[in-house]
């Protein structure tokens, strides 16, 4: 893995190390002047203008910051907008999502406030995971998934007016019994196919829902919100001839706390928090569904439970692994599909909640490719958001939210 330890501005109690060159590559950008068109009063014949094109080339990368962006939250778990809009949301576990400004400044009033019924009271418990519909410049559709009363989780739909989501217009989608207060994975993404996918954990009940495709736990459920009453499954979902449950796309996973869908390749990342020993990322095509994750057959690429076998039982194995040596809890990231660091496009980033570092691969299809660690010390990583630019954030446990930059030898 090369490492590249530079930062020039981290969250709040970061610690710095100092620069080695990243991987260098040459990146320019074209600029193009056009001439004044000039036109005789004595004839019809017009002069053609004349192009030319300098290049402009950036300057080399040396490695990436975390830029602060803003402080202040209660444990921020996402950073999102709204399809085609420049808004920023913060979403809080307690129960918040709160607007951020232009210049970092927090909007006081909630844009959606559900603290009178979220349940943040355990650190898997809160609200974990919201969306924007892809339309939702016309509909007004937002979608949560949140912990409720002492032993369930909710996937909530509610619409939203030009001052913000009505609570009184909350519309439950489904209702999930957890058995135990862990493991609810949270993470809710629209896919370019317009279906709605939701990531959940087994619920601290292993050996009742990881091998199970009839329960929805320990699953990515894919759901169609724009028919059916309160949904639809879709027509080409693995398991709707039976087999499984036919809300269910993939299974077999501890607790997928992050996931990422890159509408580019439409690829989805998938960050599995381990057990005992690893802690994994898979990567699999959204036209793949049906897949089975492996836990609690395996443990990363290793066997968890005696005698498995990956091939006759067709488990998924990892693209990356990392033990617990290296850190405890995986947290998923994002690829990266931004204009500011055009060397680092299509590259996968993620943390980890114990290793406070941030580090990156690229997969190319058959393997993950140019791992690389750039940062170290950078607190405990909570979640990664994106803006509609394509740019990545990092949330901590504390409350701060940073933007990920360039540093360029300028």
């Amino acid at each position: 893995m090369k490492r590249v330890l530079l930062a020039v501005v981290l969250l709040a109690g970061c610690t710095t190390t100092e620069p080695v060159p990243a991987p260098t590559s040459t990146v320019t950008t074209t600029i193009t002047t056009v001439t004044t068109t000039v036109t005789t009063t004595t004839t019809t014949t017009t002069t053609v203008p004349e192009t030319t094109t300098t290049t402009v080339p950036l300057a080399p990368l040396l490695g990436l910051a975390i830029e602060p962006v803003a402080s202040g939250f209660s444990q921020p778990v996402l950073l999102l907008s709204p399809p085609n809009s420049d808004r920023r949301f913060i979403v809080e576990r307690v129960g918040r999502v709160l607007e951020l400004t232009e210049d970092g400044e927090i909007v006081e009033e909630p844009y959606l406030d559900l603290r009178d019924r979220v349940n943040s009271g355990g650190i898997e418990q809160g609200l974990l995971g919201m969306a924007f519909h892809p339309e939702f410049s016309s509909n007004g559709r937002i979608f949560v998934y949140y912990y409720h009363g002492e032993a369930t989780t909710r996937l909530v739909e509610f619409t939203a007016t030009a001052s913000g989501p009505a609570v009184a217009t909350q519309k439950v989608l489904l209702t999930l019994d957890q058995p135990t207060v862990r493991h609810n994975g949270g993470m809710l993404e629209f896919g370019p196919d317009g279906n709605l996918y939701l990531a959940l954990g087994e619920g601290g009940a292993a050996s009742t829902h990881s091998q199970n495709p009839e329960t929805l736990l320990s699953s990515i459920l894919r759901l169609d919100v724009d028919r059916g009453d309160p949904y639809a499954i879709p027509a080409d979902n693995p398991f709707v001839d039976g087999g499984g449950a036919p809300e269910v796309w993939a299974f077999g996973l501890r607790n997928p706390w992050r996931f990422a869908i890159d509408p580019v390749t439409e690829l989805i990342y998938i960050g599995d928090v381990g057990h005992e020993r690893w802690e994994e990322i898979n990567v699999v095509p959204l036209s793949e569904g049906g897949r089975n994750f492996g836990w609690l057959r395996m443990e990363g690429s290793t066997c968890f439970q005696p005698g498995c076998d990956p091939e006759t039982e067709s488990l998924v194995l990892p693209v990356h692994e990392y033990s617990h040596e290296e850190g405890c809890s995986v947290t998923g990231g994002r690829v990266y599909r931004g204009e500011a660091i055009p060397e680092l496009v299509g590259t996968y980033f993620y943390s980890d909640w114990c290793g406070a570092w941030l580090r990156s691969f690229r997969w190319d299809g058959r393997s993950a490719l140019d791992h690389t660690e750039w940062l170290t010390g950078i607190g405990q990583v909570n979640s990664f958001g994106v803006d509609n630019d394509g740019e990545l954030y990092v949330l901590s446990w504390t409350g701060e939210v940073g933007r990920i930059v360039p540093v360029r030898d300028e």
